[in-house]
């Protein structure tokens, strides 16, 4: 009985000291499916003793564009620049907005620290009218992980 005892205790104590599967590799390198786990936890896809300040850092130029008056059925498009202030390289997971009328792209690649990027945002106002506030909702590996953009303008009124 001490014997399988031990045993378990051995391989046990063999299989915790494997290194996980990610460990040594540099975070540029990593698979696009572990991009969903990075975005989740920032922190988690850094070295094991890194501080929770060590993620990177989305700076906007700006983060509420006005078009001002726009004619109903025009498009429109405003891109928003930002620079990855932090430490480490930026991935963007996601951009959407709360309806079909605004549809933002984002870079799918790292942006690394000190490097740019933009997010471009299309506004249809077809079938819209009067004061519009569409927001965008960015999710990345940033801390906290949304940053908050926002769209606005008057849409005016097409006469039949």
């Amino acid at each position: 009985m001490n014997r399988w005892i031990f045993l378990i205790f051995c391989l046990t104590i063999i299989f915790s000291c494997n290194e996980p599967e990610t460990s040594g590799k540099k975070i540029e390198e990593m698979k696009v499916d572990e991009a969903a786990s990075i975005i989740r936890n920032p922190v988690s896809a850094m070295d094991d003793d890194v501080e929770a300040e060590f993620v990177p850092k989305m700076t906007f130029e700006e983060t509420t564009h006005d078009f001002g008056s726009i004619k109903e059925g025009e498009k429109v498009e405003y891109i928003f620049k930002f620079k990855n202030t932090g430490e480490v390289p930026l991935l963007i997971g996601d951009a959407r907005s709360t309806c079909g009328c605004t549809v933002p792209t984002y870079p799918k690649d790292y942006v690394q620290p000190g490097k740019t990027g933009k997010i471009k945002v299309v506004f249809d106002t077809k079938s819209l009218s009067g004061f519009q506030t569409k927001p965008i909702t960015i999710t990345s590996n940033t801390n906290p992980r949304d940053t908050k953009l926002f769209i606005k303008g008057f849409v005016e009124e097409h006469k039949h």
